[in-house]
């Protein structure tokens, strides 16, 4: 008898930036699906309060903070969760920096720095840290959570792109290395999502009422659009696609 395709029970996920917006998002949907899940950000409030809250909701939860840009942290955090439940099947790469707003060529080196090295750099060590295991267990999904910022150009958040841009194609080449091992690695690219760490893009009126008329469904996204992705991702339901990049974005790079 097969499982039902979403079914994710018996499955272990790990989150990183999933104590708020798009990251609590899809480890609370991957919970859902009957995942145990391993959520993570900078701050150990944060963490022990989505701890807290998924064990009310009576979803098996590790939390630990997690500074992705330190390889040791994020060592760490893969360790913690193995040693919980003894193996990986499920990552998503969600955590991701944009320190700058502005043109290109105004940039500082750090700033730069910063971007590449949280939004690109760390999601490749998290793939080398989890991938040969799923590969050992003969199976597992790597999701990488992108933007529409790495398919279209923008004048604001142009460095961000580029990580973004970089974070797609990186996907694409771990997907081919991998698939041998039945090891699937996608990416989301979500478009401007009502979360804090975009705020900076929707909380003006004008150009939040700008970007709505730009877009086909007529609204900015919400995280939980983006849970449900993950989720059909890391499952059976997904069990024949890799290296992917899924558009969520109601429209807007249609136009």
């Amino acid at each position: 008898m097969t499982t039902a395709l979403f079914d994710l029970r018996g499955k272990v996920a790990l989150v990183t930036g999933s104590t708020r917006g798009i990251g609590k998002s899809i480890a609370e949907e991957l919970a859902r699906a009957g995942a145990a899940v391993a959520v993570s950000s900078r701050k150990a409030d944060a963490c022990e309060a989505v701890r807290a809250e998924f064990e009310r909701a009576g979803y098996p939860v590790l939390a630990r903070p997690c500074n992705v840009s330190r390889k040791e942290e994020l060592r760490a955090l893969v360790d913690a969760t193995r040693q919980r439940w003894g193996h990986i099947d499920i990552v998503v790469a969600n955590a991701a920096a944009n320190p700058y707003y502005g043109p290109l060529t105004e940039i500082s080196d750090d700033a730069f720095d910063k971007i590449i090295g949280n939004n690109v750099k760390s999601a490749l060590w998290l793939a080398a840290m989890t991938l040969p295991q799923m590969a050992e267990r003969n199976g597992g999904s790597f999701t990488l959570v992108g933007s529409i910022g790495g398919v279209l150009a923008n004048t604001v958040i142009g460095a961000y792109g580029i990580s973004k841009a970089a974070g797609h194609h990186l996907v694409r080449n771990l997907a081919a290395e991998w698939g041998p091992k039945n090891v699937r690695v996608n990416a989301i690219a979500p478009g401007l999502v009502k979360t804090e760490f975009a705020r900076a893009l929707w909380e003006d009126e004008a150009r939040r009422a700008e970007r709505i008329a730009a877009t086909p469904l007529r609204r900015l996204g919400e995280p939980r659009d983006i849970g449900g992705i993950a989720v059909f991702l890391a499952s059976d339901a997904a069990a024949f696609i890799t290296g992917q990049c899924i558009v969520a974005d109601g429209g807007v790079t249609i136009l």
